[in-house]
């Protein structure tokens, strides 16, 4: 009987985790298709702000790059806005597990994540596959819709208001602005001298053709929170 009811338990959790996985995973699929809306509205507004002001070149553009995947350049910068497929639970130190909300229901701590990386448009124009990005916000939510945001310039509270708050095209607005704003002021350093004064061949070939050698913001230096 032991066995059986052992048997009966482990599928019972087999059950209930998949079945929790799933509700997770539908509701990060529809929101990360209001995100993409909210992509092609800010582009839409800014494209209307900055017509007259800068080339055309310049200009805010939005692409759905696929249901996991979106993309929004502005000026030199480049956004890209990922849905990871899996859902994720936190390790046992993360401040999560300190919340009522996640003590009452440990099954709510499942989350999907979104990403929001920051390259440099020339990146991906030229190819220059070796190029850095910086990972500057990630976005959390479970299946109840209850939100929290990492990242640079982001709510300072994190994980305070998880069960409170609920991700809403309001959050997403001032999340997405707000890693806009902070990609437009995150510049481009020049990288230490002793990092870039020795060359290959293969490298300056690349130089030569579309100017390939590795780059990114901060290349050379620590990526830490007051970048800016």
């Amino acid at each position: 009987m032991n066995a059986e009811n052992n048997g009966s338990n482990q599928m019972d959790g087999l059950v209930i985790k998949t079945n929790l996985k799933q509700e997770v995973f539908k509701n990060s699929v529809r929101i990360f298709d209001l995100l993409k809306d909210v992509l092609q509205e800010l582009a839409t507004e800014y494209r209307a702000l900055l017509a007259d002001k800068v080339d055309d070149n310049i200009l805010p553009q939005f692409q759905e790059k696929g249901p996991f995947e979106a993309e929004f350049r502005i000026g030199g910068d480049l956004l890209i806005f990922s849905m990871h497929s899996n859902v994720f639970v936190f390790n046992r130190e993360h401040p999560i597990w300190k919340l009522d909300y996640i003590k009452a229901d440990p099954l709510n701590s499942y989350c999907g994540v979104f990403n929001i990386y920051n390259f440099l448009a020339d990146s991906f124009k030229y190819n220059r596959s070796q190029d850095l990005g910086y990972l500057i916000a990630r976005i959390f939510v479970n299946r109840e819709n209850h939100f929290f945001v990492e990242g640079k310039r982001q709510t300072s509270e994190v994980v305070k208001d998880f069960g409170i708050d609920e991700l809403s095209k309001e959050y997403l607005k001032d999340i997405i602005e707000t890693a806009i704003k902070y990609a437009i002021e995150f510049d481009l350093l020049v990288p230490p001298y002793d990092q870039v004064k020795i060359a290959t061949v293969e490298q300056m070939q690349m130089e030569i053709n579309h100017s390939r050698i590795q780059t990114g913001k901060r290349l050379g230096f620590k990526f830490n929170s007051d970048d800016v």
